[in-house]
């Protein structure tokens, strides 16, 4: 499991090619459960809401650059991670695309991550 949430930071910035569904969930909850643990105790002192604002900072490309990626996986643009921008149902459109189980065969963005490592 460690190796699916290390992955994106490894890719920090690098919004081509595609991410499998389990590297961006387990990557999302992995960081919402840090995030709600750090504010937990930045509630309770100054330094740890330095170190709470530090961390969710350095989340932001990370967590842009692996939607992008889950985005591609579903043959869908990276601008479609815009949609949030719009109240209510694009946060609901943008969760249903995440969802989405990846395309089985290559697309534009390259080959489908599930097979690329199997071994027949």
């Amino acid at each position: 499991m460690l190796q699916w949430y290390l992955l994106p930071y490894q890719k920090y910035a690098d919004f081509s090619g595609r991410s499998r569904r389990k590297e961006y969930w387990i990557f999302t909850l992995v960081n919402a459960l840090l995030t709600s643990i750090l504010e937990a105790f930045a509630n309770a002192t100054d330094l740890f809401t330095i170190i709470y604002v530090l961390f969710v900072l350095f989340l932001i490309i990370p967590s842009i650059a692996v939607a992008v990626r889950r985005l591609h996986d579903t043959g869908r643009s990276g601008w479609w991670y815009l949609i949030i921008l719009v109240p209510i149902i694009g946060w609901i459109i943008l969760l249903v695309f995440l969802l989405l189980d990846s395309n089985d065969e290559t697309n534009e963005y390259g080959a489908n991550p599930k097979y690329q490592n199997v071994v027949y």
